[in-house]
């Protein structure tokens, strides 16, 4: 199972030298990639943007979307050409993790319908596997992809997310949560690969709060209640769930693989870019 950082997109007090700090220090460490988060009406750093940045200050970790709320943003075509442009300056090291979201206030922010951003996504998924293949309602919109259209993940825990994952995407991306839910989540996603009639497997992704260091389970939560106040009491258990010591790190990152995760992304509680130093020493590669 790969192991990869989550850049501190979100996180209160991040600032550009902590950003692009974790992307190098997370390369340096053999990190296998990072990830970014999504939201509009917040306090945090665009994801396309951030990633950009990222992939400017290294040269081998793959970058992905962790995900991308995509169907809030009004021009699938736009869209189809940033992304395509971060993967051209990376060198083809995108893969772009796309979801619905669920927060109705970031599709107010953007002056686009959320009652059907289900429809929505299926649709800028169809725009953008064109416009990547030159087949968009207008041609010669560039750059082409290096390595061909970057993988496609997608986000989200209800059947509906799960069958389109398996009818349009490479892969399946989990959000934060417990090992035990996630094993029962991957059976699910497996079930729905093979009811599509798709050979092989899915790349399966999960996503995993972590907040290493001297006070990292209070600063861990006093952020995540505050991200996640929009859920209710999900956001007191995200709080409480979150991994502030190395040897349940390791436990989680054996649990993650033990239930069939391909890629765990670690999201960082912090800005600090040491906590990558942390998060290497406390999980060997």
């Amino acid at each position: 199972m790969d192991i990869s950082v989550g850049l501190p997109t979100t996180v209160p007090g991040v600032d550009g030298p902590s950003l692009t700090g974790f992307a190098r220090r997370a390369e340096a460490h053999g990190f296998a990639g990072l990830g970014v988060l999504d939201r509009l009406v917040y306090d945090n750093y665009e994801p396309l943007i951030a990633l950009a940045a990222a992939a400017a200050v290294t040269e081998r970790i793959r970058l992905t979307t962790s995900i991308l709320i995509a169907s809030y943003r009004p021009s699938a075509t736009l869209l189809a050409k940033q992304l395509a442009t971060i993967d051209h300056i990376s060198g083809g090291r995108l893969s772009v993790g796309l979801a619905a979201g669920g927060r109705e206030d970031d599709y107010l922010a953007a002056g686009t319908t959320y009652h059907d951003r289900g429809r929505r996504l299926d649709a800028i998924v169809a725009e953008l596997r064109a416009v990547w293949a030159d087949e968009g309602r207008v041609p010669g919109i560039g750059p082409t992809p290096p390595k061909g259209a970057p993988r496609l993940l997608f986000g989200g825990h209800s059947p509906a997310a799960m069958r389109r994952a398996a009818a349009h995407g490479d892969g399946w991306i989990a959000g934060g949560g417990s090992v035990t839910a996630y094993a029962d989540l991957v059976r699910q996603s497996l079930q729905a690969w093979a009811d599509a009639g798709r050979e092989g497997r899915p790349h399966l992704v999960s996503l995993c709060y972590v907040s290493l260091g001297p006070d990292g389970a209070a600063r861990a939560g006093d952020y995540l209640r505050h991200y996640y106040s929009y859920v209710g009491p999900k956001a007191e258990y995200l709080a409480r769930g979150v991994i502030a010591d190395g040897g349940r790190l390791r436990d989680a990152v054996a649990g993650y693989a033990e239930a069939g995760c391909d890629e765990l992304i670690l999201f960082p509680c912090v800005p600090e870019p040491a906590q990558v130093d942390l998060l290497a020493e406390a999980v060997p590669r």
